[in-house]
């Protein structure tokens, strides 16, 4: 899980407003070893300050940012062999992806190619393990813990061809 502190002020003086698991988690069944968390969201141009005390990610109808929204996602990414495997059910998939990840999961190609392309400014950070960032003019990236990716709108894909899982924390910028 992933545990989310988040700060604010009471007279004048900063303080903890929560500090406990990020409550928008969701392991998928259909996509076992699959895990993502909306931590934070932001709607604005500029973000109000002080923090009103309100959870932005409570009430989010949409994984995606509207112009100058954000959004803070960290994804566990399970090995490609999961959905490889002649057990796996793209359509149970699928119906996941859209109840847990409305608006990204509209963004992906139909062809079950996981190839998507989204109208936001991304900064992706892998945190763990190994991913491969693939584009759609075949180029491939291998990426380790500790590398970022600078996605601007562009198509792509995610593939994890270790065998462990890999997370990645992704600031997503509406564009």
């Amino acid at each position: 899980m992933v545990r989310r502190i988040v700060t604010g002020e009471r007279n004048g003086k900063s303080v903890i407003v929560s500090d406990g698991p990020a409550e928008n988690t969701h392991d998928y069944a259909a996509v076992p070893g699959f895990r993502t968390t909306l931590a934070w969201a932001t709607t604005r141009a500029v973000p109000v300050l002080p923090f009103d005390w309100r959870d932005p990610v409570a009430n989010s109808r949409s994984a995606l940012p509207a112009p100058h929204g954000t959004r803070l996602i960290v994804v566990q990414f399970p090995p490609d062999s999961v959905t490889a495997s002649p057990s796996f059910n793209p359509v149970a998939a699928g119906e996941e992806y859209a109840k847990y990840l409305p608006g990204l999961a509209e963004t992906f190609d139909t062809d079950g190619s996981g190839f998507h392309r989204t109208q936001t400014v991304d900064y992706d950070v892998i945190l763990s393990g190994e991913l491969w960032l693939e584009l759609d003019d075949g180029d491939v990236r291998h990426l380790k813990a500790g590398d970022i990716v600078i996605q601007n709108g562009t198509r792509h894909a995610w593939r994890n061809r270790s065998e462990s899982p890999a997370v990645m924390l992704s600031v997503l910028i509406g564009a």
